[in-house]
């Protein structure tokens, strides 16, 4: 197995991505927006003790909505979810969503959201993202690369002492399918074990990491993380995974809680009471003639196995992205370094 040409969750057909951010003072934090356009079967796990999310009961799977328009990841703790406002109104002015009228725009467009806790990172506690944001986003998204590190939502990212970020990786199954996955790296826990090697790196896929060694710089000191180390908080890992592989709503919810073991062998502690940690997942195809993969199919077990490992180890993989693409910004509260400029020897030839 290899990596989509972007290695992004891009590479999954229908999966489209677009950000927004500001980083001028006393901004620093962003938006992302996963955008389906064809819309696209979801679930979500939600494991962290203080999530912010919007629009997740309807992914339930004994609940009635099929999917989502799209899902929004975002910076500003629960005044963030303004965005998805944003969203909203642009799907509507193009009458994509839920058909509840007559009209070209009779509309509600399905916009699930998540946010990280980044609030003040900039120095302003008011400056952070609302609806134009969201609208923003989505209106640049693509299906080209996606922009990795300090970007959209991973602007104001942390990640215990270190800067956390936007990340993302995708992986080619071996019968032509494809899993992608995106994630906001924002920890209350630590992406670094104790001797600095980045705890997800032996999940790259084939030479995927294998320039990084072990580092000889002491770690950081320690960054403020409520309870776990004295001061405000800074939380919450929020993520989207994604396959064109036909799933149901069961087995697509099952994927975002599998997904969880990737971001467990990435981060440490992780699901914390002062994290949100939430997993969305998506199933892309939508065309009637697939038949969609069931969890209590005994013939589909073999290759939803195999998609959900590849969901769990992609996210793993998108979380080093992350963080070997984060750069190190100053603030008012001081230096938050990245992992290249913490541990220069761990690119050493």
């Amino acid at each position: 197995m290899q990596p989509g040409p972007h290695n992004a969750i891009t590479d999954v057909p229908g999966v489209l991505v677009g950000q927004v951010e500001r980083v001028d003072a006393p901004y620093l934090t962003g938006t992302t927006v996963v955008y389906v356009p064809a819309t696209a079967v979801a679930g979500v796990d939600v494991r962290g003790g203080a999530p912010g999310t919007r629009e997740t009961d309807l992914l339930d799977p004994v609940n009635s909505n099929p999917g989502v328009n799209a899902i929004v990841l975002t910076g500003g703790s629960a005044y963030g979810l303004d965005t998805a406002g944003g969203v909203m109104r642009w799907l509507e002015d193009r009458g994509e969503g839920v058909r509840v009228g007559l009209g070209a725009n009779d509309v509600v467009p399905i916009v699930s959201a998540a946010v990280i806790f980044d609030l003040g990172r900039g120095g302003g506690f008011q400056a952070r993202p609302d609806a134009s944001w969201g609208s923003e986003a989505i209106a640049a998204a693509s299906d080209g690369p996606v922009a990795l590190g300090n970007h959209g939502a991973g602007a104001g990212a942390r990640a215990r002492s270190l800067k956390g970020g936007v990340g993302s990786a995708s992986v080619r199954l071996d019968d032509g399918s494809t899993v992608g996955a995106l994630v906001i790296v924002n920890a209350a826990g630590s992406a670094v074990d104790a001797d600095g090697v980045l705890h997800g790196a032996r999940y790259g896929l084939g030479d995927e990491f294998a320039q990084l060694k072990t580092p000889t710089e002491p770690p950081p000191p320690a960054a403020p993380g409520r309870n776990l180390i004295p001061g405000p908080a800074m939380n919450t890992v929020i993520a989207v995974v994604a396959t064109d592989v036909p799933l149901d709503k069961a087995a697509t919810k099952r994927m975002a809680m599998i997904a969880h073991d990737g971001l467990a062998r990435a981060v440490d502690p992780i699901h914390t009471l002062v994290d949100g940690d939430s997993i969305f997942a998506l199933s892309t195809r939508t065309d009637e003639a697939a038949a969609r993969l069931s969890v209590t199919d005994p013939t589909a077990l073999a290759q939803l196995e195999t998609v959900y490992t590849a969901a769990a180890r992609t996210l793993t993989r998108a979380v080093v992205h992350g963080m070997l693409n984060a750069e190190t910004v100053e603030t008012p509260t001081g230096t938050m370094p990245s992992y290249r400029d913490a541990y220069p020897s761990a690119f050493r030839n």
